[in-house]
Order: structure tokens, then sequence, then C-alpha cells
């Protein structure tokens, strides 16, 4: 049995009755090209998850949508069956078209199909977390989610989910549905660039709710990234790992789910997350979200 690493950064967090390791891995990028078909490396693929169990990870993101079917598949064939300690987080609320794009499908007959979809694809009787996806392929879009949000509901008080979460919501939506059930998860768009939810995540923190950044390098302008350059220098590291170190030690409630398909660059993520940054870091870092470059 897998046991949660005490050597992993951050050290673990309480998803209901649920705890995961805070540094966890997304499985996105299993899938092919553009998250599309199969991976070029099968056994590769394979090897990842596989390392990231060895490492202590027990928080692993996908979705049915993910090739689509594939990276559950290959969850499944990597892992199951599955570490007591383990935990798959998925979500629902959008499909994928021939063309590779992103339609919604958040109608009641959608989202129970979607929820079977990654219960027998992931050969689960019970799916551990499932987040509502909101918005679109652009990005947020205001609206309620009561109907969407009331099925998962449903499903959850027929014994198919244990806990729920939101992704890609705005604050009033994250408001809507805590009105409807308790959530454990909000999964949104935030780096130090984009520091659009700091309000939220202190809420949420205060709630002891999840947030669960993705793209945690997305977005950045050429004088950001350069301000970025400075300190990830400075430390002798990438700027990938000051930016997780950055996430890490904005608040406690944050998890990290970066992917990727290399067990090296794993092992990387891995230990870069684990950066001590200073305090001169840290207002450096953080002047980058607010538009004030230091000197």
């Amino acid at each position: 049995m897998s046991t949660p690493s005490p050597s992993l950064p951050g050290g673990t967090w309480a998803l209901g009755g649920l705890t995961v390791t805070r540094f966890g891995y997304g499985a996105m990028q299993l899938a092919g090209r553009w998250v599309m078909g199969p991976p070029a490396d099968h056994e590769g693929a394979l090897a990842v998850l596989r390392q990231a169990v060895d490492l202590g990870i027990t928080h692993i993101d996908t979705s049915d949508a993910y090739g689509p079917r594939i990276t559950n598949e290959l969850i499944r064939e990597a892992l199951h069956p599955y570490p007591e300690s383990l935990h798959i987080v998925t979500k629902v609320g959008a499909n994928r078209d021939e063309q590779g794009g992103w339609p919604t499908a958040r109608r009641p007959d959608d989202l129970r199909r979607q929820v079977h979809d990654n219960l027998r694809s992931l050969r689960l009787e019970v799916l551990d977390l499932v987040n509502l996806r909101l918005g679109n392929a652009e990005g947020l879009q205001p609206g309620s989610l009561a109907e969407a949000f009331e099925t998962l509901v449903e499903l959850q008080q027929q014994g198919l989910i244990r806990h729920l979460g939101v992704s890609n919501a705005t604050e009033e939506q994250v408001a809507e549905a805590q009105s409807i059930a308790p959530i454990l998860c909000v999964q949104n768009m935030y780096n130090l660039a984009h520091r659009h939810d700091d309000k939220l995540i202190d809420r949420l923190a205060t709630d002891g709710v999840a947030y669960v950044p993705f793209f945690p390098l997305g977005g950045f302008t050429p004088l950001q990234s350069s301000a970025l350059s400075t300190v990830a220098a400075r430390l002798e590291a990438t700027q990938m790992s000051v930016a997780l170190a950055w996430l890490l030690q904005r608040s406690p409630n944050i998890l990290l789910i970066p992917g990727t398909s290399s067990t090296a660059h794993l092992r990387e993520n891995v230990a870069g997350a684990g950066l001590s940054l200073s305090h001169q870091d840290l207002a450096e870092l953080d002047a980058i979200g607010h538009g004030m470059p230091q000197a």
C-alpha cells in the first residue's frame, strides 16, 4: 500500500475524510497531441503514473474527456487495483468533438452519462471527488449552475460520488454551489501573473475548501516572464519550480496538479516545488501579479 511521503513538498490536505498530498499529479498530458488520442509512448505513460504513486503522490486529477477516455484507461491499466491511499479526482461538464474542441455538456442526462463513463473507464464503484466544469474553452462564463450541480448532488446521494467541487467557476458560482451542497474543491486558472482569485483563495482557506490552480505558467507577458526568470536564476532553479514553490507557499489550501508525460520531469517538478523562497523572493514574485516589477 502506498502512503503519503513526508518528503513531498507541502505535506497533506484533508478533502473531507480523504487525505491527499498537496503535490498531486494532473494526467491530462498523458493523452496524445492536443489531448486527443493515445500517447506516443504508451509504456512511458504508464511509467509516469506508477512513478507518481511510488513518489507518494495520493492525488491524481483526470477526466474521461481527456483523449477522450484515454487518460482514465491509462490510470486503470497502470494502477488498478488502486492503493487505498490514492484518490482520483475527475471532472464532468464538457465533451470532445472530432475537431478537438471542448463543447459544453451540462444537461442532466449529459452529466449522468459522464459520471457513469468515468466509473466504467476507471473501474470504480464510487468516484472520490467530481468537479463540475463550468464556462467554456475561452474561460469563465457567468450564469447559474443550479440544474447541473443539483444533478451531481443527486448522483452523490445515490452513492456514486463521495465529494463535489467546481472548476472554471466565478466567485458567484462558487457561492451558489455552496448554497446547494458542500464543496471541497475549486479548480480555476491562477498563477503568479493571474491573481484574480486572491480573495476567493483566502475565503476558501477559511472555509477549509481546497483551491487547485491550473496553468501555473499560463499567460505571462515578456516583462513578467523576465521577472520570474530573474528569481529562478538567483535560486539556480527552473521557472516552473519557482512558480510551483510560490503556489505552495501562497496558501495552505492550494493543491498542485502539474502534468507531465516524463518520469524525469515529474521528479524535477517534485524537487523544484520544495524550494524555500525567501522574503525577498516572495516580494519580487508577488510584484509580478500586481504589475509593479521590482528594480
